[in-house]
């Protein structure tokens, strides 16, 4: 889990045309780049827009949202001008993936919640798929901050305060905690909580789950088990290995 090195501060997006800076980089004075040209850079200010982003994601994966944008300009074989006329700093970038990964996290916890009859079988299916996708290392600030939380009113909504001494994680995921984000973010982070909180409640419902066990419980999982390893056939098997351990200790025992 590499969540370190970015602020997060609350600068705006950009527009698909790449925003100010994209706009001046067409030919030198911010105007529009002229007829008969504009057809090629788009193309290729798309195809180098996908570059970025797959390096992005690669790089963040591998090292953390800490790394340079240099290395992120380097993996994608474009100058690291070219990243920052799609990105104008590098919060937006760190956003940009984060918000694409935690949608994409929702959007596997919906499809095991759809196919799966089983509760236990949806949860696994949902850890087992996210942690293959390498998503955890993904995960945004927002989604996996724990602090210590006295009381579990209900474990399946985070808490908005915290009280020291208890010894238990949770996910703080309130709009106080969240003040570096966008509304954006929060909107993501909270339609990622709501959905896994529910593969959460079935299972425990169905006695298949120890009743300890939180919605922040289940994505330090996704976190943790998705070690970033130089070889991928030993990171998979790491991974692959690491879950099954994790598995056995949310699962429910006779008494």
């Amino acid at each position: 889990m590499h969540i370190q090195g970015t602020h997060w501060s609350t600068a705006s997006a950009m527009a698909p045309g790449g925003g100010a800076m994209g706009a001046a980089a067409g030919n030198g004075r911010g105007d529009e780049p002229r007829t008969g040209r504009t057809a090629p850079l788009r193309v290729d200010a798309q195809r180098n827009l996908e570059h970025v982003l797959r390096a992005a994601r690669e790089v963040f994966g591998e090292l953390g949202y800490g790394a340079p944008m240099e290395d992120v300009a380097r993996r994608a074989r474009v100058g690291v001008g070219t990243v920052y006329r799609r990105f104008p700093s590098k919060d937006v970038l760190v956003r940009r993936i984060a918000e694409e990964e935690t949608s994409r996290l929702a959007d596997q916890a919906r499809a095991a919640l759809g196919q799966e009859d089983e509760p236990w079988s949806a949860l696994s299916r949902f850890l087992r798929t996210s942690v293959a996708s390498g998503a955890g290392r993904l995960l945004p600030p927002q989604v996996l901050r724990v602090s210590v939380a006295e009381d579990r009113a209900d474990p399946r909504v985070p808490q908005q305060r915290a009280q020291p001494g208890s010894g238990e994680l949770r996910l703080v995921a309130d709009g106080a905690a969240l003040t570096s984000g966008t509304a954006e973010d929060d909107a993501g982070a909270a339609a990622l909580l709501e959905v896994v909180g529910r593969l959460v409640e079935r299972a425990r419902a169905a006695g298949e789950l120890r009743p300890d066990v939180s919605v922040s419980d289940v994505l330090l999982v996704i976190a943790t088990a998705a070690p970033s390893l130089p070889d991928a056939a030993q990171q998979a098997a790491a991974s692959a290995r690491l879950l099954d351990i994790l598995l056995e200790g949310l699962r429910s025992r006779p008494a």
